[in-house]
């Protein structure tokens, strides 16, 4: 029985990621974004700073950061008249990115979360 409590948990947070990258992380450039500022939770910065970082294209990379701006995941204010972007400090939207992330060292999830990424682009 406690493993069907577990399997029933484990299917629930599974099914809650998919719907994450299904929702939020919708594009590979977005989960790199996502990456970056889990990976980096004090990061403030230009989207063209950033896009340099990740190896993008900066107008590209600022549309994505816009998205996750607009679906919670970060968020943006003006200083000397740049937008700057940073990771929200909502603990509940952490612990789901980070949940993400971890989950990413699945090869399973990863396959299943791509496939979501590609079917999503048709």
């Amino acid at each position: 029985m406690a493993q069907t409590v577990t399997t029933r948990q484990s299917n629930d947070l599974d099914s809650r990621l998919l719907d994450f990258v299904r929702e939020k992380v919708n594009t590979l450039i977005k989960w790199d974004l996502v990456r970056f500022f889990h990976n980096n939770p004090h990061a403030a910065n230009t989207a063209a700073n950033i896009a340099r970082f990740a190896a993008r294209d900066p107008h590209t990379v600022e549309q994505e950061l816009d998205q996750l701006v607009g679906s919670g995941v970060l968020e943006a204010t003006i200083a000397s008249s740049q937008r700057i972007y940073r990771y929200v400090k909502d603990q509940p939207t952490r612990d789901l990115v980070r949940a993400f992330v971890n989950a990413c060292d699945d090869r399973d999830f990863r396959v299943r979360a791509i496939k979501l990424v590609v079917e999503g682009l048709q």
